[in-house]
């Protein structure tokens, strides 16, 4: 990204991660949207407020809640059959002087003001601009329930532009220029829906072949009972694998099945200081990869992650019938694994590599064990019924 980010081809990028459209096209959704994110914004500045020491991420929330505003008044113009041009160009127009068409090189500076550094805390500017968004965003609201704009198009623009106008001002007063929220956005949409889905090289390529995740593999998995206990035990080519799992709760929930979480981060994300215990495949030829990468508090975060996500999966049906998983979740997830190498891992990735764990996952616990193959070269994890 430049700083010559034009309106247009941030509109373009937004719309091509618009999920809803041409399955519905109506403002309604986008309209929802728009005055839930400009209540987020709203409420990290409450977060602040009422715990300015202890809440951390301010600033960076901030920057994020910006950004989908931002992003959500994009997709009203689009469904409205405005581009944000039309709108941005007319920003410090009276309605005499409106200009009909928007320029497509009209870019985020051309309309920027000056600001200063982005501030750790809520200014009394920036809390009047919120106010002032949230009446703009009122408006729009309570003109669009009341019909007045169905048949309106200068009036909805009108609306639109004073949002936008808005948006600007409490940017500006937040000391974020909104084209870095544009930028920003575009790199929080890309991280999720890239244009093209190309998977980053595994981590241990270039390390010897016995240090390195095996690039394809077969996991036989059964349940069997061991001193009155059922367990579920690993094996690969009939040698047992780790110690057999019971699912260490009161009640039974299968949780001792969930090497198949393992299994899957392997596959998708070239990632599983777990499974590389497992197999005796740390990348001990570089002691601080060793370590830190590959070492006892890796392997506890990644357990961490598959049991954290577990409870969450249990209330969804272990995500049956679903297709893209929330982002809180998947953000939450890529701050567990901050500062090791999964964190680079785009959003995309792990979503993939959850979704399709759980997969193998239901199909592994419906069959009551199975064998699970890997293929980290294709990126991919299959099943086969015992």
């Amino acid at each position: 990204m430049t700083d010559e980010l034009t309106f247009s081809a941030y509109q373009s990028a937004a719309q091509r991660t618009d999920q809803r459209r041409g399955v519905d096209d109506g403002i309604v959704f986008p309209l929802l949207g728009l005055f839930g994110e400009t209540g987020s914004l709203l409420s990290e500045v409450k977060k602040k407020q009422r715990d300015p020491v202890a809440y951390l991420g301010y600033e960076e929330s901030v920057l994020e809640e910006l950004g989908d505003v931002l992003w959500y008044l994009a997709a009203v113009a689009d469904r409205a059959h405005l581009t944000l041009a039309d709108l941005a160009v007319n920003l410090d127009c009276d309605f005499a002087a409106w200009q009909s068409d928007g320029k497509m090189d009209l870019t985020f500076t051309d309309v920027e003001r000056a600001t200063q550094p982005i501030a750790n805390v809520p200014s009394p500017q920036f809390e009047r601009a919120l106010l002032q968004l949230s009446a703009e965003v009122g408006l729009l609201m309570t003109d669009h329930s009341a019909g007045r704009l169905q048949k309106n198009r200068s009036a909805l623009k009108g609306r639109l532009i004073g949002v936008l106008r808005a948006l600007r001002t409490a940017a500006n007063e937040a000391g974020v220029p909104l084209s870095r929220a544009a930028e920003s956005n575009l790199a929080k949409i890309d991280d999720r829906w890239p244009p093209a889905r190309v998977a980053p090289p595994l981590f241990d390529d270039g390390f010897p072949v016995v240090e390195q995740l095996p690039r394809r593999l077969v996991i036989g998995i059964a349940e069997v009972d061991q001193d009155g206990k059922t367990v579920s035990r690993l094996t690969r080519d009939g040698t047992p694998v780790g110690d057999p799992l019971t699912d260490n709760r009161a009640e039974d929930d299968d949780y001792r099945f969930h090497d198949v979480f393992h299994l899957s981060y392997a596959a998708h994300l070239g990632w599983s200081p777990t499974l590389r215990r497992l197999l005796r495949v740390k990348r001990k030829s570089d002691p601080l990869v060793d370590e830190v990468q590959d070492g006892a508090r890796a392997v506890l975060i990644e357990e961490g992650i598959a049991t954290w996500i577990f409870n969450h999966a249990q209330r969804l049906a272990l995500f049956e019938g679903i297709e893209t998983l929330d982002y809180g979740l998947l953000k939450s997830v890529r701050r567990f694994v901050s500062g090791y190498e999964a964190e680079n891992c785009p959003l995309w990735l792990w979503e993939e590599a959850i979704l399709k764990g759980y997969e193998i996952f239901r199909k592994v616990k419906t069959h009551r064990g199975g064998n699970v193959g890997v293929d980290l070269n294709e990126r991919k994890i299959w099943f086969d019924a015992p």
